[in-house]
């Protein structure tokens, strides 16, 4: 999930520690989130979008990833990783 939150706190002149304070998280969350590192819960997109009073869709953007092939060159949506040829006996 891509997401312009530096922007938006740019905006309003506003540092990482001030904006965690105003919604209550830590500044390293804030930085998480801006650095593309931490996808933020519903309910933090929520205050952050009522922070800036815009949608979450302004702040945030899903971006699907594309489909990766594994070693066979079948394709994997990296929904789930599968271990095959083992025999526990």
């Amino acid at each position: 999930m891509k997401n312009n939150l530096k922007v938006h706190r740019a905006v309003k002149n506003l540092t990482q520690a001030q904006l965690a304070k105003k919604i209550g998280v830590s500044r390293q969350t804030i930085n998480a989130i801006e650095s593309q590192n931490y996808v933020p819960s519903t309910k933090l997109a929520l205050r952050l979008s009522q922070e800036f009073d815009i949608s979450v869709n302004d702040i945030f953007t899903l971006v699907e990833r594309k489909p990766e092939s594994n070693m066979n060159g079948q394709l994997n949506n990296g929904s789930e990783n599968r271990i095959t040829g083992i025999s526990i006996s």
